[in-house]
Order: structure tokens, then sequence, then C-alpha cells
């Protein structure tokens, strides 16, 4: 299809796959891939050498174009970065930062700049410092959260740039999908969805919690903290609510949280985890193979070639 993002990757399908920290390695980013998607590695708070692991898997399992997620955040940003620039990856994301200085470097090692933006402000910020493109995400997304909704966000953001847009947040379907496409995205991006591709590392609780939600299933954690985080309802979050309301300190959010992602990714453990998942969840509950569940959500679209 005619499509800037399909065009500057080279990829078959404007459907980028999120980056969830403990979830999102090299063998999904590969499979996406290789579904005619944009895989993407999540950074999170690891080393560098972990990540050039995962950048070297995902090149022995795909051919095709893949990225990386910056969080800029991380203490360890800097090698990281250092990693990608080596390995010249197709497209970096970044989130909870400003990547303008890193943008230029990325350029000249032939690497597409999409940072991930929750406001209109910071989407003209990011086209004047030289993104490629944005990600607008919406509060529905899963894990860290703007204020606004995709709904509401991603029209304004097109508008406001002239730099191509992608969707996250709320879509987990063909109607979905379609929907970003009219508010004038030019592409969707997903995270939740893949948690259930077969190639997703993600512990079986982990896959049968996002599978078995219903529409009010997930709810957010640490609005005081300034840092909001969408996740299923678990025996964790109710603890994080009651926290909240006991006026407990930021101290004390982080002690609770403290391995919570480990919990929940690798042992899957219902009591002591954090299952990070958008809203969408509830209207998520097909699994299959990476290449399935994208055949899946681009049937029907404007994506799907006849």
């Amino acid at each position: 299809m005619d499509n800037k993002i399909c065009t500057l990757l080279g990829i078959e399908y404007p459907v980028f796959q999120g980056a969830m920290a403990w979830i999102s390695d090299g063998a999904l980013a590969a499979a996406v891939s290789e579904a005619g998607g944009l895989g993407i590695i999540a950074g999170g708070n690891a080393e560098g050498h972990i990540i050039k692991e995962e950048i070297r898997k995902a090149k022995a399992l795909t051919d095709k174009p893949f990225g990386v997620n910056v969080m800029l955040l991380s203490p360890f940003k800097e090698e990281v970065i250092e990693v990608i620039l080596e390995e010249k990856v197709a497209l970096v994301t970044t989130g909870a930062g400003n990547p303008g200085k890193y943008i230029q470097r990325f350029h000249e090692a032939g690497i597409k700049v999409f940072p991930v933006v929750p406001s209109v402000a910071l989407a003209k910020k990011m086209e004047k410092l030289g993104a490629d493109g944005v990600i607008a995400e919406g509060n529905e997304a899963g894990g860290h959260i703007g204020k606004l909704s995709s709904m509401v966000l991603t029209p304004q953001v097109v508008d406001a740039v002239s730099i191509p847009v992608i969707m996250a947040g709320g879509i987990g379907d063909p109607r979905g999908v379609n929907a970003a496409l009219a508010l004038g995205a030019e592409g969707v991006q997903l995270g939740t969805y893949f948690i259930l591709a077969h190639e997703c590392k993600a512990h079986e609780q982990y896959k049968t919690l996002v599978a078995e939600a219903k529409d009010l299933d997930t709810t957010v954690t640490g609005r005081f903290t300034g840092h909001p985080v969408q996740v299923l309802r678990t025996k964790l979050s109710r603890q994080f609510e009651q926290l909240e309301k006991r006026g407990g300190t930021l101290e004390d959010y982080e002690a609770l949280g403290k391995g919570s992602l480990y919990q929940s990714v690798i042992l899957g453990d219902l009591e002591k985890g954090s299952f990070m998942a958008g809203q969408i969840a509830g209207l998520i509950h097909q699994r299959g193979s990476a290449k399935e569940l994208m055949e899946a959500l681009v049937q029907g679209t404007a994506l799907k070639k006849a």
C-alpha cells in the first residue's frame, strides 16, 4: 500500500509492536517483523550488553527491519545508545525524556527516530528537533501513561505536525486500526495485543490474565508520583491503591513495586507481580503466532492488500 511508514522503513504493514519492559525481546521483535510489521526490543533499564544480545538474537531470526526502544530515564541509556549505533538497527523509539541531543547521531548511522509523545507540544518539539515521526500514545495504553486518550490526542497531533504519526493505545482489532487511520494516523502501535503471541516469552499466567480480562479489569496506579501506570487488577494493584489512600510516600511506592515486573513476566506471581496491560485487554482473547495475530489485525482494513 502507499503508506509513508512502509516506504520509510521498508515494511509491509505500518504496525509497530510496542516496547514492553521484560517482555519485548529479540525473539518477539523478530517474529513481528517477519509477520510484516516492525518489532521493537524494549530497552527498559537493561544494560548495554543485554540489549546487544537481544539485537543479535533478532538479527539471527530475521533479515527484516526492527527497532529498539530507549528509556531516557534509564541509568544505562548511554551504553544502550552506543550499542544501537554500533548495531545500526532500523529505528529507535524513545520514552521518558527528550531524545533531541541523540537524533543527529542516530541519523548519521542511518537510524530513524520515532519518539513516543503524550501531547501536541511535545510532538511539535520532536518534529523541530528532526524526528522522522512520532508515536502519539493515549492513556488507554498499558504501562506508563499520559493524560489524553488516543481518540483525542491522535488527530490533534496529526494536525500539528507534518511528519508521520503512529497511534498507540486502545487498539486491539481491525476496527481499532481503521479508527486510527480515520483519525489521520499513518500506522498503529500495539503492545498488549502481542503478549498473546506464541513467540512472546511472558509467563503463561500473564497471558491468561490478558486473555481472560474483561472491560473493567485494568486500573491506574501511582498517579500521585506523576508517573501513573496502567495495569491489570491484582493483589499488588490493590495494595498500591491502598497505599495511595493512606498517603504513602514515593519511597513506600518504590519499595512495594521493586522487582514486580520480573515477578509478573518471568514468574507469573499473582501476589507480587505487576501485570502491565492496556484497557484494550478486555477485547483481546485470540492467541496465535505473531503472523496469525498480524493477519487477524489487518484483515478487512486499508492495510491489507486486496
